[in-house]
């Protein structure tokens, strides 16, 4: 029994720490061994399914686990970011056949006059750490005095990337997932006037840029009329 109790732990635990190795090595051998064992004794996985014991330890994290001392204020953002990589790259969103059925086909269509369609597998996170630049020797003990943009997205070829948005872009993100009935130009429209610029143009031609990163990163699909 201890020969298999020990297989368990070891495998469940390294299994884990291969998915947050950034956290993994921030609270250290001893401390994440703790953890492993109070996971398994008090959390109640739903699924037996080796791709979603990351997403069962981060509902952990959420809802179970008492805070120690020796957590690092970030831990919970940090899993979370760490989680995502991974959770985007399991996704069985078909990007193909969403470019194929949702836009009109053309690669060079006008991003500004046409409506822009968002990949599925584009998700936008915000954080109160910034979490892309944790690491063992560094390790931010307050939030910053600005909100952490990233977007994690993952391109036709499966490749995962992230980016860092600014405040500016993180906001027409938003705006173009909750307005899909506008085209490019009526949200950077938006935005100009939630900023009371009295010439939009620069945004504009900026904002046109953006999109157009966003196309050659599979994050804008193409647009429809």
């Amino acid at each position: 029994m201890a020969i298999y109790r020990d297989l368990f732990f070891n495998n469940l635990s390294g299994l884990l720490a291969s998915n947050f190795p950034v956290l993994h090595k921030i609270v250290g051998e001893d401390a994440w061994r703790d953890m492993m064992r109070d996971f398994m004794q008090r959390h109640r996985a739903r699924t037996p399914l080796f791709p979603e014991l990351p997403r069962e330890l981060l509902q952990y994290l959420q809802n179970t686990r008492e805070p120690q001392e020796s957590d690092p204020p970030f831990m919970l953002e940090l899993a979370h970011y760490e989680w995502a990589e991974l959770a985007i790259s399991l996704d069985k969103a078909d990007l193909e056949k969403a470019q194929r059925e949702q836009t009109d086909g053309n690669p060079e269509s006008d991003l500004l006059e046409g409506i822009p369609v968002l990949s599925p597998l584009a998700w936008q996170l915000s954080y109160h750490f910034p979490v892309h630049h944790i690491r063992p020797d560094f390790q931010p003990q307050k939030p910053g005095t600005q909100a952490s943009h990233l977007l994690i997205y993952r391109r036709l070829d499966d490749e995962v990337g992230f980016m860092e948005l600014q405040a500016v872009s993180a906001r027409l993100y938003h705006l173009l997932k909750d307005n899909p009935e506008l085209n490019g130009l009526s949200v950077l429209s938006l935005i100009a006037k939630e900023l009371q610029l009295p010439d939009a143009s620069r945004l504009v031609e900026q904002g046109r840029q953006q999109l157009e990163q966003w196309r050659q990163r599979d994050i804008i699909l193409g647009t429809r009329p």
